[in-house]
Order: C-alpha cells, then sequence, then structure tokens
C-alpha cells in the first residue's frame, strides 16, 4: 500500500502554541500518521507563544511573497519539529499579525481582554488568517515533497480549499492535490464584512448562499465546508448532531445537503502521559491488574489535598473542565444537594465564567468538608483527580469528542456523561443489558437535566455500593479500551485514500 503525502494546517499546534483540543490534534495526529509511515509536515503561525515555548527554531532562508487584494505581504518560513518526532513544523512570520499575544497583558492567539475585564476578538482576526491561508498554499512548493492532502482545521484554515480549488489548481505541483476540512467545534465560525472576499483576492462571484455567504457575511468555516473534498468532525454521533437545527450553528442546511462528504472520527489520545501505569503525577502507579489495590491510596491522597476527610467509603465524584455552560456546571450545580445526600464528596478543578466560580465557592464554603474546588487549570492535578476519583462527571450540554472522559476510561475511573458527541461514541453505558453483555464502561443519559444526572450517579453508587462485581466488571472494561492516536490516524489515512484515490 502506498504511503500518502499530507500537509497539516493549522493555527495552533500543542508544544507550540494551545489554546483547546485543537492544538493537541493537531501535534499528535501528525505524528501518529508518521509512525505508520506517512510522509507529513505542519505549518502554523509563528507567534510569540512559540518564541516563549523555548523549541529549536531555524531559519529556511525563504521569504515567500503573499497577496492581500492589492498589495503583498512578505512572509518569511521557519522551521521546527514536533517534540520527540522529525515531523517538520513550518512557522509563517508575519510581526504585525502573529507575534501580539503576551499572557501578561491579556492579550492571547485570538483575543484580547478588554477594559471592562472581558475578552474581545481581534478586529483584524479576519486579515490575519486570510494571510495565514495564503501563506499555507505559497508554502507548498517549499516542503520538499508534493502533499496528496492539505488537512486544513477549523475556520482559521477554512479559506485553505477555497484558495486550492480557485486559484492554486492550475498550478504546476497543485492539480493533484485534494483538501480535507475538520470542524472541532462548530460554535466557532469567523463570520466576517463581505469586503474579506476582495481583501481575500477571490473573485465577487463566490459570494453567493451556496459558497461564501452566510446572512451577509464571509462564513470561513462554512468556505472549508463547501470547498473541501472532504469534511470530518471529532466524532460520529457529532457529524449527525450538527446537521440539526440545536446543533448546527445555522449551517445544519449546508451540512445535510453535504452530508455525502461529512464524517465523524474520534479523536486520540495520548497513552504516553494518560496511562496510570506509569504516571508519575499519582500516588501509586496501576494498572488493571492491581487497580483495585492501588486506586484507594490515590483517593485518599486526592482527598487529602483537597482537605477532605479521607473517607474510603465516601464516593469521589471528580471533574476537570472549562466552567462554562457547554460543560454541564450548572447540573452539577443544581444537583449538588442530592449528591451530597448519598454520601458524595465532589471535587472540581477548572476555570471559566465568573458566575460559576462564585457559585462553586459558595458551595465549597457552605460544605469544606465535602466540596473540594481548584479555580485554574493544574496539569498534575488533573491526573490526580482522574485517578483518585471514584466516579467522574462529564455532564455536558454538548461535546464534539472530549477528552476527559477517555482518561477516565483508562484510569478506570467510569465517567458519568451526557449521550452527546463523542462522550455519546467512547462510553458505553451500563445497562442491565451491557453489563450482561461485559461491554459497560461506564454511566450516560439522555435528558439535559439535574434530575438525569443524579439519578445516573445514584445507579452508579449501586453498583459500587451493593454489586462490587458489576461495578469492577465497568472498571476492567473501561481500561482495556483503545482510543489511541493510532486508531483514529488509521480512519484519516482511509479519509485520505478516498479523496486521493491513492490505493
Amino acid at each position: 500500500m502506498s504511503r500518502l503525502r499530507v500537509l497539516m494546517a493549522a493555527s495552533e499546534v500543542v508544544g507550540f502554541a494551545k489554546t483547546g483540543g485543537l492544538a493537541d490534534v493537531t501535534g499528535s495526529l501528525p505524528q501518529a500518521l508518521a509512525r505508520r509511515g506517512d510522509t507529513v509536515a505542519v505549518v502554523m503561525p509563528f507567534y510569540n507563544a512559540v518564541r516563549r515555548a523555548d523549541v529549536p527554531v531555524e531559519k529556511t532562508g525563504l521569504a515567500v511573497p503573499v497577496p492581500m487584494g492589492d498589495r503583498v505581504l512578505a512572509c518569511r518560513l521557519f522551521r521546527s519539529r514536533l517534540p520527540n518526532s522529525d515531523v517538520p513544523v513550518y512557522l509563517v512570520e508575519h510581526p504585525p499579525f502573529f507575534e501580539r499575544d503576551d499572557p501578561a497583558t491579556g492579550r492571547g492567539l485570538y483575543q484580547q481582554m478588554m477594559a471592562g475585564g472581558y475578552r474581545a476578538d481581534y478586529p483584524d482576526n479576519a486579515e490575519r488568517f486570510v494571510f495565514f491561508c495564503r501563506a499555507v498554499l505559497e508554502a507548498v512548493p517549499h516542503l520538499g515533497f508534493t502533499p496528496d492532502v492539505i488537512h486544513a482545521h477549523d475556520w482559521q484554515t477554512g479559506l485553505v480549499p477555497v484558495y486550492l480549488n480557485e486559484l492554486y489548481r492550475a498550478r504546476s505541483g497543485y492539480q493533484k492535490i485534494r483538501s480535507v476540512f475538520t470542524i472541532h467545534n462548530i460554535a466557532y465560525q469567523g463570520h466576517f464584512g463581505r469586503e474579506v472576499v476582495k481583501l481575500a483576492g477571490l473573485p465577487g462571484y463566490l459570494f453567493n448562499d451556496a459558497q461564501l455567504e452566510f446572512y451577509g457575511h464571509l462564513n470561513f468555516l462554512k468556505a472549508g465546508i463547501v470547498f473541501a473534498d472532504a469534511v470530518n468532525t471529532v466524532s460520529p454521533t457529532y457529524a449527525r448532531e450538527i446537521q440539526t437545527p440545536e446543533f448546527g450553528g445555522g449551517l445544519e442546511g449546508l451540512l445535510r445537503k453535504l452530508r455525502g462528504k461529512l464524517s465523524g472520527i474520534v479523536n486520540g489520545v495520548d497513552y504516553e502521559h494518560w496511562d496510570p501505569a506509569h504516571d508519575t503525577h499519582i500516588a501509586a502507579p496501576y494498572t488493571a491488574a492491581d487497580v483495585f489495590e492501588k486506586k484507594p491510596v490515590c483517593k485518599a491522597d486526592l482527598q487529602r489535598r483537597f482537605k477532605l476527610p479521607q473517607e474510603p467509603d465516601a464516593p469521589v465524584l471528580g471533574m476537570v473542565a472549562r466552567l462554562v455552560s457547554q460543560k454541564g456546571v450548572d447540573l452539577v450545580m443544581s444537583a449538588a444537594p442530592g449528591l451530597l445526600d448519598l454520601g458524595c464528596q465532589i471535587i472540581v478543578l477548572g476555570e471559566g465564567d465568573q458566575e460559576y466560580h462564585e457559585q462553586l465557592k459558595e458551595l465549597r464554603d457552605k460544605h469544606p468538608d465535602r466540596i473540594g474546588l481548584y479555580l485554574g487549570f493544574n496539569e498534575g492535578l488533573a491526573h490526580v483527580i482522574e485517578a483518585g476519583s471514584d466516579l467522574f462527571l462529564m455532564p455536558s450540554r454538548y461535546e464534539p469528542c472530549g477528552l476527559n472522559q477517555i482518561y477516565s476510561l483508562r484510569y478506570g475511573t467510569p465517567p458519568v456523561v451526557r449521550a452527546t458527541g463523542g462522550l455519546a461514541d467512547t462510553v458505553v453505558n451500563a445497562t442491565e443489558e451491557n453489563l450482561a453483555a461485559g461491554t459497560a464502561t461506564g454511566f450516560s443519559f439522555q435528558a439535559y437535566t439535574a434530575n438525569a444526572l443524579y439519578n445516573t450517579v445514584r445507579w452508579a453508587l449501586t453498583l459500587l455500593r451493593d454489586r462490587p462485581a458489576d461495578f469492577r466488571q465497568v472498571v476492567r472494561t473501561a481500561m482495556a479500551q483503545d482510543w489511541s492516536w493510532d486508531r483514529s490516524a488509521a480512519a484519516y489515512e482511509n479519509l485520505y485514500r478516498k479523496v486521493t484515490g491513492v490505493a
């Protein structure tokens, strides 16, 4: 079977610059493809964050002209590598666009902190990412290989398939390149004024309802969906959900129309960093063979760290999440009194909306011996919560893929999830039928209500307390699951072969 040549285009990559799960995908998937023998390169903007990351960066000596409307702007290409790999990362340098992020002044990759304490998008984001998309295409002749596929991610790269089809297809070296476009979260689409079409150097006739136009604006995400040869998102269930008004963000009709080229592939996780067998963050590393002997040690350590009574029989419910409405924080808050009545301790790590910060602090102050709270993010503590909790709460309103529920499976901490998006695809509910079949890996519910969450936790505790053999079976089955990047990479290879015809 022929090996594939892939160029990955993304606005962030873990190890270089990160705001969310997109960076994890674009840092891990290329390495998994390379392990399978494919030729892969990544291209991203050269932010200040890259300099702060202290990764080795070398000059290529290449200066690439990037057309922008009636101007041509300068772009220099630098080169690095994904950590612990030979996968090259090409960095698009243009200081006015990309060297502004500075955590000390509240300036991020896409947004800045305003005087009122809220975040706002940079007013020139359209210009910044028009430039980046065009630079991706201009960089192709300098990679040392001609890609079979350009794989673009999220709205920031939505114009890449448009440029490939409309402006570059006839050029030498571009004729056979195909495009794949991944939607990581349809809530973020990149809406900009009509004038951006001219800035982008695209013909005005493309600004129509079937192609670039979206309620009078240019929609970068829509552009990627329309012009890419294949579109995927990060779980099969989310691919179905975004074809409905509830989840589609106004693009559901388009996605239904184009459903023949839409698919879902569950993200992988990095078991090098998330595996209790060799986790240096936890009190007692363990495997499926000794999980029930070692996990209580991790639980006691977790309780100690959060200054909760070290009661072995008190079920610990862990939650690591952005504290925003998407993640079901409101359900946890509403269900908390009932969960405490069941004898539970609840431990939450995360940051987000101020209203949830205040509500959680109030709950913690009211029940200091039952509620543990860490506002912020702490990587090591996230591992401690995964290992020490009895159950992991992830009752999301929507969840394109989700990672923490997959970490929980490996750590033998059955997740309690709402059956949406990737949560539905990765967690097998502990119904009596699934318990009898030995396939159950966690607990799930459908209705987005606090009562549904409460009843699901109560059922999980029934197994934990009264049917320990069944609960232990759930734990062992969960730990045996394979949601590695190698599995995901194989699915992406199939998608690439489908669009390119490479056998």
